[in-house]
């Protein structure tokens, strides 16, 4: 028998209920009154002011029973409950509302360790299919929601809510990659909610930063311009968002064919990249480092057609995959190879181009949000009749042929 179940079944008692009569009084099932005494569940808060005048006890009385005993303070000889004098004292209610504050069902180690887990999944974002790692993602972002009942602090309320909000994040990152438009919406809606309640600035404007890539992938390249400002108003000075923000600012203007805005938001990335260091590895999905401004700077320098979007790639590649094994690869080699094919078909170099596409295509790294840059190259090559188009274009198929989670 449980500390709650002994307090609340001694208290029911006392009063002269057996389950069944308690359970009438109150206007629930006998089953339920079980659970409540089991502490397997609690009472909703509609149902608390029938318990406690069925039970003949104030609201925090009914608190103090319901909780585990290490929560509860010290019971007197020959009393349930230390109650303070008619007239009040001072003394025992700040220690009362001390302990109501500190108790927790919750704990710092399960909120290390979801912090813990988070991070490791942002590392994994960058080589592993998005419906692998959405599978882990959605268990702990279930979980995450489950612990949103228990009793907590507000310092782990907190926290609660900013882990939260990550999971809720990089899952719709998730969803956006496999094309899957309404859960990316729900889960973007999601993760502000929880940033704005934990008044988290970056978690909100990475929500922003993520929609603008989004709908950059849809066309809407104005949308998107829109949408990576709002989101470096909102990030911490010198974060990773601001970055990567301003980095989508450069690609937004790269495909409107702004080319002043699309060089001063490279020399932006360039310079505030430069000094930062990377906190949690540099693969982390939401950590900036060299290597990723590297890659943004050759995807923004392809669309603009600047002819340095080659070397930039080049060096993308030669750091990230020093060998042909694709399994290896992230995902920015890939797009890293996409630039190239883009920025060697505006040189007129059509084998090197195309043979970096198929690499690109053939390595099975690219996700279905990411369809349409290889798309693009396949369709330049075919504008122009090469020969080399009809390989491409059913590379390009067995692609679009393969399983969301390759």
């Amino acid at each position: 028998m449980t500390s709650r179940r002994r307090r609340l079944a001694e208290r029911r008692k006392a009063c002269g209920f057996n389950q069944e009569e308690f359970a009438e009084a109150v206007g629930v099932d006998r089953s339920t009154v079980q659970r409540w005494e089991k502490g397997s569940s609690g009472p909703q808060p509609w149902q608390r002011p029938k318990i406690a005048k069925a039970l003949a006890v104030t609201a925090n009385e009914l608190d103090a029973l319901l909780v585990p005993d290490a929560y509860a303070p010290p019971q007197p000889p020959g009393r349930w409950l230390a109650v303070a004098p008619v007239g009040g004292d001072d003394e025992f209610d700040a220690l009362e509302l001390a302990r109501r504050v500190s108790a927790s069902d919750v704990g710092k180690e399960t909120l290390n360790r979801l912090e813990q887990a988070f991070d490791e999944l942002a590392m994994k974002y960058p080589v592993s299919p998005p419906q692998e790692l959405l599978e882990r993602v959605r268990k702990h972002s279930a979980y995450v929601s489950h612990l949103m009942d228990a009793r907590m602090t507000l310092a782990e309320q907190r926290r609660l809510y900013v882990v939260g909000g990550w999971f809720q994040l990089l899952g719709a990152t998730l969803h956006i990659d496999l094309n899957q438009e309404h859960a990316a919406t729900a889960r973007l809606q999601t993760a502000a909610v929880l940033a704005q309640h934990a008044e988290h600035r970056e978690i909100e404007a990475w929500c922003y930063e993520t929609d603008a890539w989004r709908v950059l992938t849809d066309g809407e390249y104005g949308r998107a311009l829109e949408l990576s400002k709002i989101a470096q108003e909102l990030a911490p000075v010198g974060s990773s968002v601001a970055i990567q923000a301003t980095a989508q600012e450069g690609r937004a203007s790269a495909r409107l064919g702004e080319g002043p805005g699309t060089y001063a938001a490279i020399e932006r990335v360039q310079r505030m990249s430069s000094s930062l260091v990377p906190r949690k590895g540099t693969e982390h999905h939401y950590q900036y480092d060299p290597s990723k401004a590297l890659a943004y700077t050759a995807t923004t320098l392809a669309w603009v057609g600047d002819p340095a979007a080659e070397g930039y790639a080049r060096e993308v590649i030669a750091r990230l995959a020093p060998a042909d094994d694709v399994e290896k690869w992230p995902r920015r080699v890939a797009s890293a190879n996409i630039d190239l094919a883009l920025a060697l078909l505006g040189g007129d170099r059509i084998d090197e181009a195309c043979n970096s596409a198929q690499r690109a295509i053939l390595s099975g790294r690219i996700v279905p949000s990411n369809h349409w840059r290889a798309l693009e190259v396949v369709k330049a090559v075919e504008t122009r009749q090469l020969p080399e188009a009809s390989d491409l274009r059913e590379a390009y198929q067995g692609l679009k042929a393969l399983p969301s989670g390759s």
